[in-house]
């Protein structure tokens, strides 16, 4: 069986983000016992995970770069926002979510295996 995406409203509104994370801005999150880093560049809103796969950094103690990445506190590696890619170190891979707006809220998909062992 496929994947399947969970969405979970982390918002009540577009409004209440803007409000929550103003451009440049990192906004650190649980959803779905992840932590997440909200970050609103200059391309949009993006989703991220929490650790830097590096070293284990917070990313929500990073920043937002110019090139809409977000950088680790830590040795300051580039991850790109919308692929996950790191952009400067050794290679890692940050783990992305997709970000929905809808009328009752914004939501955030957490991907699922579509199959259990029960």
């Amino acid at each position: 069986m496929g994947k399947t995406t969970r969405w979970i409203k982390i918002f009540e509104s577009e409004e209440a983000l803007h409000n929550c994370v103003p451009p440049g801005r990192i906004y650190l999150i649980q959803a779905d016992r992840k932590s997440i880093c909200i970050v609103h560049s200059k391309e949009g809103f993006y989703a991220v995970q929490e650790k830097c796969p590096h070293n284990g950094a917070s990313l929500s103690r990073g920043w937002c770069s110019e090139v809409n990445s977000i950088v680790c506190p830590m040795h300051r590696y580039h991850f790109d926002l919308k692929t996950g890619r790191a952009l400067s170190g050794l290679g890692d891979r940050l783990q992305t979510y997709p970000l929905k707006t809808e009328e009752n809220g914004v939501f955030l998909g957490i991907e699922e295996s579509g199959w259990s062992w029960w």
